[in-house]
C-alpha cells in the first residue's frame, strides 16, 4: 500500500498558510482545555475557569518552547553551534517530546508558584489532559509523511514518496521508495495519545495518592514511547545512539521511566490523596 500523499497545507490565503502540523497543535491545547474544565467540575480541587485557562498558556508556552530547544540541543545541536538562529527558525520544523516535557515542567512551576499550589497536585491534574494533544501532533507528523518507520514486510506497511526518505535512503530515486516502511506515527499516536489517555483517564478515576498520577504518565509514556521506537526510523543525522540499537527517543524514555516508578513508589508513602474525577 501506497503512502496516502497528503497536501501539509489545508488552504492559503496569499503568504498565509494554514497547516496541519500548527492546526494540530491548537486542537491540542483545546482538547486541554475542553477536557481540563469537564475534570475541573468532577475533581474539585478549586479549580475554575480563569486557573484552566491560564493553565493551558502556561503549558502551551512550555510545550512550544522546550520543545523547539529540546530538538535543538538534543537532535541538531552541531547545526545549532554553526548557526545559533537556526533556534529561533520554528518554521523550519523540529520539536522534541521530552524538551517540550522539560519545558512544560518548568511552566508549571511557574504556575504553581503563581497559584500557590503544590506542584505536584497541578502536575496529577494535567496528567491525564494531554495524551490527545500527543496523539495529534503524531497524527500531523503522518500527513507531513515526517518519521517513516523501518522497512517492514508487515501487512501494515507503507510504501513512502522518495522525497520523504531521501536522508534514509539516499538510493531511492523517482516517485517511490522500492521498499515498505512501518507507519510509525500511526502507532505512536496510537500509544501516546489513544492508549496512555485510558490508561490515565482510568487510573484518576478514583482518588490517588499525590504523584501517583503523574508518576503513571511518566513511567507509561516511556514504556510506550521506548516500545513504539523499535519501529522507528532513528534519525539519519544521529543514527542508533549506543548497542547498534538504542535510539535517541529510547535513551530520552529510560530517565522518564525510573522517574516514573520512583513518584509511584514515594506516593505509596503520602497521605495526601487528590481527589476523584468521577464522570469525567
Amino acid at each position: 500500500m501506497h503512502y496516502p500523499d497528503i497536501d501539509p497545507i489545508i488552504f492559503a490565503l496569499g503568504p498565509l498558510a494554514i497547516r496541519w502540523y500548527g492546526l494540530s497543535y491548537l486542537a491540542g491545547f483545546a482538547a486541554v482545555w475542553w477536557l481540563g474544565k469537564r475534570r475541573a467540575q468532577s475533581h474539585g480541587g478549586g479549580w475554575n475557569d480563569t486557573q484552566i485557562s491560564d493553565l493551558v498558556f502556561f503549558g502551551a508556552m512550555g510545550a512550544v518552547l522546550g520543545g523547539r530547544v529540546g530538538y535543538v540541543l538534543f537532535y541538531n545541536f552541531s547545526t545549532f553551534l554553526n548557526d545559533p538562529m537556526y533556534l529561533l527558525r520554528i518554521w523550519e520544523g523540529g520539536m522534541s517530546f521530552h524538551g517540550g516535557l522539560l519545558g512544560v515542567i518548568l511552566s508549571i512551576g511557574l504556575f504553581a508558584r503563581k497559584t500557590q499550589r503544590p506542584i505536584i497536585q497541578v502536575t496529577d491534574f494535567l496528567a491525564p489532559l494531554t495524551p490527545i494533544g500527543l496523539g495529534l501532533g503524531r497524527l500531523a507528523n503522518f500527513i507531513n509523511a515526517e518519521l517513516p518507520g523501518r522497512t517492514t514486510d508487515a501487512w501494515s506497511g507503507l510504501i513512502y514518496p522518495c522525497e520523504a526518505v531521501t536522508s534514509l535512503n539516499p538510493m531511492c530515486v523517482g516517485q517511490w521508495e522500492a521498499v515498505a516502511r512501518h507507519p510509525s506515527p500511526l502507532y505512536q499516536a496510537f500509544g501516546e495519545g489513544l492508549l496512555l489517555f485510558i490508561l490515565l483517564w482510568l487510573v484518576s478515576a478514583k482518588p490517588k495518592p499525590a504523584g501517583f498520577v503523574s508518576g503513571v504518565f511518566l513511567l507509561g509514556y516511556g514504556v510506550i514511547r521506548f516500545s513504539t521506537e523499535w519501529f522507528r526510523s532513528p534519525d539519519s543525522h544521529i543514527g542508533f545512539i549506543a548497542f547498534e540499537w538504542l535510539t535517541m527517543g529510547q535513551l530520552l524514555s529510560i530517565p522518564m521511566m525510573i522517574a516514573g516508578m520512583l513518584f509511584i513508589l514515594w506516593s505509596r508513602h503520602q497521605n495526601t490523596e487528590q481527589p476523584s474525577a468521577r464522570n469525567f
